[in-house]
């Protein structure tokens, strides 16, 4: 009997194999939590010291394009979702076509924020020193800095959880994973998921205080 194209020669079996890829990821993304959890952490003090700045800071936010935002993400989390049960029912191309659907959302999301940075810059909402002409109290820059740096970093993460996504959805259309051997696409959804995840811990932060 062949041995499996797929399995590593370290490994005995697939299983076995999947499950060290698995914990792999697992670990990898506790370390993204205790990246972001450092910056809540920041945020949480300086929230404590400055409450009636970001409160006013946050008001200058536009909590639509906010919304906006965590509606495209939570829906793109579900067809990622989607992909994996597809592929592991045999098919292969409305699962790609669900990926596709995926990127879609993440490119409209981005999109959708970039638009947002371009107004709160023309407003004047900057980190540092450069804060909204109309909050005029300690601490407003400090909520930019906080507001942009956090937000940056998690559409960084969107831009290469895209780039994971597309490879993935060109090796999905090519029937390249089934219910036998699926772990690239759901080790690459749980990646999309646990961007959808730090999202939705942003937004009330900064869009609902």
């Amino acid at each position: 009997m062949d041995a499996d194209p797929r399995l590593a020669h370290h490994f005995s079996t697939p299983a076995v194999q999947a499950h060290a890829a698995r914990l792999g990821m697992w670990l990898f993304l506790g370390t993204e939590v205790l990246l972001f959890g450092g910056l809540f952490v920041g945020y949480a003090m300086y929230r404590t010291l400055y409450p009636a700045a970001f409160v006013a800071c946050s008001h200058h936010l536009d909590r639509a394009l906010g919304t906006v935002d965590t509606l495209i993400l939570i829906t793109s989390s579900l067809t990622a979702a989607m992909a994996l049960h597809l592929a592991r029912g045999g098919r292969a191309r409305l699962a790609a076509a669900a990926l596709g659907a995926t990127l879609a959302l993440g490119l409209a999301f981005l999109a959708v924020h970039g638009h947002e940075y371009a107004r709160d810059i023309a407003a004047g909402a900057l980190p540092g020193r450069l804060y909204h002409a109309e909050v005029h109290l300690p601490g407003a820059g400090l909520f930019y800095t906080l507001y942009f740096f956090m937000t940056g970093l998690h559409s960084l993460h969107v831009v290469v959880g895209l780039g994971l996504l597309g490879w993935l959805a060109l090796r999905t259309a090519r029937g390249e994973f089934s219910d036998g051997w699926d772990t690239p696409l759901e080790l690459g959804g749980l990646y999309w998921h646990l961007i959808d995840l730090i999202w939705i811990f942003l937004y009330p932060l900064l869009y609902l205080i």
